[in-house]
């Protein structure tokens, strides 16, 4: 009888196929298959991400034709990593991440077919890769944009419900063929030309192997993004980038419009208990099990409560000391420039 670690250890044997090299080591054959790179571009975005930049670019190598990381000046180890698995690096200071990936792609000279943007606790699913290698080289010039379906795994978790499971961001386009838009959270790439297809196949994983600590405090952070957004919109404190809204049809452009003109309109922190209810109940969050509803709990509903929290003290400061005095508390208190 054979065990079942011998079955794991023991390589299964095909005949070779048209298009494998054929390869003689100490008198046996054995097949394996090389495969071209696709003539893509990743751009990487990192910050103190020693712990997830090996993973990100290992499994970018073999797809991808160039890596290039911008870095935020990290004070681990992320460049040093970076560099030693062959990916090209370059260093600038952080605003958000909509000036720093609109910087990258003027600044880089892509010269590949197509631009893939990843955040460094992000990988694609073989079977994503897969979709890709059969499909990209035959999309119609009209294509202009790639959008995946975003699969988040928090604590070893799939978060499956909550209409989380939902999502598709628009991460791959043919070079000069979109921007970012100018957002301080939440941005997403704006196609300049061209139409949008989404792959099935394989998802987009964000998967972030950092603790608890560190990402409520970098949520606390994003609250204080989103309040900008928020209160810039209301106060009219700065250009607002409206592409995505006037992009026609997509899940980008409903997404703006709850938010923006549903959501901004309900009374503070009602809305957040009202998001919770429909997205842990009516949606089903529940079913996510113990560490969904961490989750579901914080990313759904303490988020939101932060949020609503930074703009009623925004809103308050800029009635009694004038939007001028409080855009200068943002820049001393939160290194935000509007």
């Amino acid at each position: 009888m054979i065990a079942k670690d011998d079955l794991e250890a023991t390589p299964l044997l095909r005949a070779p196929r048209e298009g494998d090299e054929l390869a003689i080591r100490g008198g046996e054959e054995a097949t394996t298959k090389t495969v071209a790179p696709l003539s893509i571009t990743a751009i990487v975005l990192t910050y103190d991400e020693e712990i997830h930049v090996a993973r990100c670019i290992e499994r970018l190598r073999p797809l991808v034709a160039r890596i290039v990381v911008v870095d935020s000046f990290s004070t681990d180890r992320t460049v040093e990593i970076a560099r030693q698995m062959g990916a090209e690096v370059v260093q600038r200071a952080w605003k958000n991440p909509a000036d720093q990936l609109n910087w990258a792609l003027e600044t880089i000279g892509v010269d590949t077919d197509w631009v893939l943007r990843l955040d460094c606790d992000e990988y694609l699913e073989p079977g994503l890769q897969t979709a890709l290698r059969q499909r990209l080289g035959s999309l119609p010039s009209a294509v202009a944009g790639v959008e995946f379906k975003l699969k988040v795994i928090f604590r070893g978790r799939f978060i499956r419900f909550g209409g989380y499971y939902r999502t598709w961001l628009p991460r791959l386009w043919r070079r000069g063929a979109a921007r970012i838009e100018q957002r301080w959270m939440d941005e997403r790439a704006v196609l300049t030309q061209g139409r949008a297809i989404r792959l099935s196949g394989g998802d987009l994983v964000d998967a972030s192997l950092k603790d608890i600590d560190w990402w409520t405090t970098k949520h606390n952070r994003y609250a204080t993004l989103h309040m900008v957004d928020f209160v810039s919109r209301e106060f009219e404190l700065a250009p607002i980038d409206r592409s995505v809204e006037s992009a026609g049809l997509g899940q980008g452009r409903l997404k703006r419009f709850l938010r923006h003109r549903v959501y901004a309109g309900a009374p503070l922190y009602l809305r957040a208990v009202l998001y919770f209810i429909q997205r842990y109940i009516l949606r089903l969050g529940f079913l996510d099990g113990r560490r969904g509803f961490v989750w579901h709990f914080l990313q759904g509903f303490w988020l939101f409560v932060l949020i609503d929290a930074k703009i009623d003290e925004a809103r308050a400061m800029i009635r009694r000391d004038g939007p001028q005095a409080f855009q200068a508390w943002l820049r001393t208190r939160h290194g935000v420039e509007l």
